[in-house]
């Protein structure tokens, strides 16, 4: 059985190119609809490159936190499209 951070490194790894999730909706898709904090902190702590972790964001729009730095991963997300 995988573990919550495995799943949410498994739908992270499947956002597309140019598109974002939200926190909350990668927990929903990770099967715990309120941990969305949680993503948050398992998010913060990656390093693998290939689990795109700048395409997630608030809710409310702004980008959030990046364990690169958030001029980073503003930069990241105007290059794919994502945002203007």
């Amino acid at each position: 059985m995988k573990s919550f951070k495995e799943k949410v490194f498994a739908v992270v790894a499947k956002i597309p190119k140019g598109r974002t999730l939200t926190y909350k909706e990668v927990a929903e898709r990770a099967g715990n609809a309120r941990a969305y904090r949680a993503v948050g902190n398992i998010l913060n702590k990656n390093h693998d490159p290939r689990i795109p972790c700048h395409r997630v964001i608030r809710s409310d729009g702004t980008t959030g936190g990046y364990n690169r730095g958030t001029k980073m991963k503003t930069k990241l997300l105007k290059k794919e499209g994502a945002i203007r």
